[in-house]
């Protein structure tokens, strides 16, 4: 049986964070997850991974103190469940998955929920490893994302109705972001330089509060973008992508 480990205060500066590996030279986003983490952990977030370098991994937290645009009492949210490379096709995502159900039953919590989309996105964990489980969707937004829920007691989680609307006044890309997830740095730099070369106008909002998080205008999960107004996406994007949704 693999063994797996929870990061805690105590080891969060000398564990890996599984999704970015860095053995010597360090990593401004990696930094920038357990500056982030450091205050999570105290709110009773979990990321619990692989006791190896490898990427196998499963981030989750009370659904109260979840930086995400969903309200409901007593679930725990799932934000990541990950397997990549060697990490695939060894029952590591089953075994993750497995022991968040067990640890919400067993903190007698009423289930457990996560972002999902009628159409798989590439950053949202697979909708249909979950479904096998029992998740089902509890609600939705007319932008096809969906809030996907195992219920242990009848009761369903829901997006805030400012989530539901996603949209905002600024025409202009727009992206909604916090520094939960390792990538997101690297790919604002990318984004920053490709629309500053070609001088086309891009703002960033630093998502810097459960609070802010709360209110946001749209489904977020670390990260979400804007354009013409209109909730597009919650993949963190490279620059061709961002040329073609601006050619829209």
């Amino acid at each position: 049986m693999p063994e797996f480990i929870n990061l805690t205060p105590e080891n969060l500066e000398f564990e890996h964070l599984s999704c970015i590996i860095r053995t010597r030279a360090s990593h401004p986003g990696v930094e920038a997850k357990r500056t982030w983490l450091a205050q999570r952990l105290r709110e009773g977030h979990v990321f619990r991974k692989l006791d190896q370098k490898a990427t196998a991994m499963i981030e989750y937290a009370p659904l109260e103190t979840a930086w995400v645009p969903a309200v409901g009492e007593n679930f725990y949210y799932i934000y990541c469940l990950w397997t990549e490379g060697e990490g695939r096709g060894k029952g590591y995502g089953k075994a993750l998955m497995e022991y968040c159900l067990e640890d919400a039953r067993r903190n007698g919590r009423s289930g457990v929920c996560m972002l999902g989309a009628n159409r798989q996105k590439a950053w949202l964990s697979d909708q249909k490893f979950a479904q096998k489980y029992g998740f089902s969707v509890v609600d939705s937004t007319d932008h096809g994302y969906d809030l996907l829920a195992l219920s242990f007691d009848g009761t369903a989680p829901a997006f805030t109705d400012r989530a539901k609307k996603g949209e905002i006044e600024e025409k202009e890309l727009t992206i909604y972001y916090d520094l939960q997830c390792p990538h997101i740095l690297q790919r604002l730099e990318w984004i920053g330089a490709f629309c500053g070369e070609r001088g086309l106008p891009l703002t960033l909002r630093q998502v810097e509060s459960l609070e802010m998080a709360k209110d946001l205008p749209c489904v977020f999960n670390n990260w979400a973008v804007f354009y013409k107004g209109k909730f597009q996406t919650v993949n963190l994007l490279l620059p061709q992508q961002v040329e073609g949704l601006l050619q829209k």
